[in-house]
């Protein structure tokens, strides 16, 4: 055992402080001793930083917007539906919808680490990873909206939701006013990645 902690002591020593240079020097330590292929972890990220992104769970808002019966279906049980529609695997094994009103904004957290439905919205961004977001969204969640410019009215709760390795969650923004005549491909483009977080709006038409 002592010579494990000294391991584990002298691999800490070796890494910058930086957590993004941390990572770079993980990356090259593993692919050193060949536990990792520095293609595939490529091709993994650009799957789903790139073609996954956002652009999933836009489409499942936007239809959630659009279609009162499947916006029913996917608050019930989201992860049969959201797996129709083939967003699932990795990351995704439980999701669970989350809806903004009037009275309720819902925000995701993951108070641990960075649990994120990745099929549906793509790798976490950073300062979802950070300490500081996760230790102050649920000390100080509307502080933590006021910093991403979200100013909401003093009756509506801020509900904050934990996002673990066994569940998953969509915040469903509200839908913009005055877009009642768009199809369900102008409507995604409305929907943001941190509105799907909670962490901001839907975009106004024509901003």
């Amino acid at each position: 055992m002592p010579h494990d902690h000294h391991d584990h002591d002298h691999a800490h020593a070796l890494l910058p402080p930086d957590p993004a240079l941390r990572v770079r020097a993980l990356e090259t330590l593993l692919t050193r001793k060949g536990l990792i292929d520095p293609g595939a972890l490529d091709e993994i990220i650009d799957t789903y930083q790139n073609r996954i992104g956002p652009k999933n769970g836009a489409m499942v808002v936007a239809r959630a917007w659009a279609d009162p019966g499947f916006r029913a279906a996917l608050l019930q049980d989201a992860t049969p539906v959201v797996a129709d529609l083939g967003f699932f695997g990795r990351q995704g094994e439980h999701i669970v919808a989350v809806e903004n009103t009037e009275d309720v904004h819902n925000m995701v957290v993951c108070t641990l680490c960075s649990c994120y439905p990745w099929p549906l919205l793509g790798i976490p961004p950073g300062w979802y990873k950070s300490d500081a977001y996760r230790a102050r969204a649920v000390r100080e969640p509307r502080a933590v909206l006021a910093d991403f410019g979200v100013t909401l009215p003093e009756t509506t709760r801020v509900r904050v939701w934990d996002s673990t390795a066994e569940v998953r969650y969509l915040v469903i923004p509200r839908r913009p006013v005055g877009t009642e005549g768009l199809g369900v491909e102008d409507l995604a483009a409305l929907v943001t990645r941190d509105s799907m977080i909670g962490t901001g709006l839907a975009r106004e038409p024509g901003a």
